[in-house]
């Protein structure tokens, strides 16, 4: 059985990283005043941050065109793989999923496509990408692999400080936007998705950035005291990488044995969490487990 491994933009991989495995990225759609641009591709990051402040109107989001998926997928059929390990954003804030359940369909005389819902974006669905990637190199059955995407996907935790929620509640992508709406403008709220749900919610009310940055400290430490497994942790930031930076080095201070990385999140991420967002993140350390 040969194995490929595609993910979409979202997942935030280097350059590097796609190549040593062999990922296959997909980019996504992000619209500014009526023109499409494809994440990673002909618009870069800065190049986003930089057209959001003088755009128009706000940005929006798209899924790839289904018919491009289907010649990628045919395309890998072509070059000798029978199963795809289709990895993406998490259904409750993307219809994509959706959309590959049924080209799946639509290409299984050519190929087997496996639709993975990562339940997150960002970086944290990226190692699900790499680990998934390393076991089919290592000939794992496609079973093997989606039982361990399963368990490391458990392990994945993560909160959001944004500066502002309006961009989440434009794009709807914030499903209790009612009870945080009236004192926007005072609070800093946590954000993270729900173990439930999958969606994005506002768990907690704090007055400022600072206490917000904090708060998050305290709640990876708990989650530090009560795994029994290595973790892995991100700081993210949305076009401010000082930040990011020094929160990062306060943090590894704190947690000198847990190693941790930058990453940020790009034009389609960035849509909905807007700039200045910060998050931490953390999840099994596959290196180490």
């Amino acid at each position: 059985m040969k194995i490929a491994v595609v993910t979409d933009s979202t997942s935030y991989l280097s350059k590097e990283e796609v190549d040593k495995y062999h990922i296959h990225v997909v980019p996504i759609p992000v619209i500014i005043d009526g023109r499409s641009y494809n994440e990673g591709v002909d618009i870069t990051t800065d190049n986003f941050w930089d057209k959001l402040r003088n755009s128009k109107s706000f940005p929006s989001t798209s899924q790839p065109p289904m018919g491009e998926m289907i010649t990628l997928y045919k395309n890998l059929a072509k070059e000798g793989y029978d199963t795809v390990i289709s990895i993406h954003l998490a259904s409750t804030i993307s219809g994509m999923l959706n959309s590959l359940e049924t080209v799946s369909d639509e290409v299984k005389d050519d190929i087997n496509v496996v639709v993975y819902d990562s339940q997150i974006t960002v970086k944290l669905m990226g190692y699900l990408a790499i680990e998934a990637a390393k076991m089919a190199a290592e000939g794992a059955e496609i079973s093997a692999i989606i039982n361990r995407l399963d368990q490391v996907r458990q392990t994945i935790d993560e909160v959001f400080v944004v500066d502002d929620l309006q961009n989440l509640v434009r794009g709807g992508r914030l499903s209790n936007a009612s009870a945080f709406i009236g004192s926007i403008l005072k609070i800093k709220p946590l954000l993270t998705f729900d173990a439930e749900t999958h969606e994005i919610v506002a768990f907690e009310k704090v007055r400022s950035r600072k206490k917000a940055l904090k708060r998050v400290e305290t709640l990876f430490a708990d989650a530090v005291q009560q795994v029994d497994y290595p973790l892995r942790a991100i700081v993210i930031n949305g076009n401010d990488p000082e930040s990011g930076k020094a929160w990062m080095d306060q943090i590894h201070q704190q947690f000198p044995e847990i190693p941790i990385e930058s990453s940020y999140f790009g034009p389609v991420i960035g849509t909905h969490l807007g700039e200045k967002s910060l998050a931490l993140a953390w999840m099994l350390d596959t290196d180490r487990a």
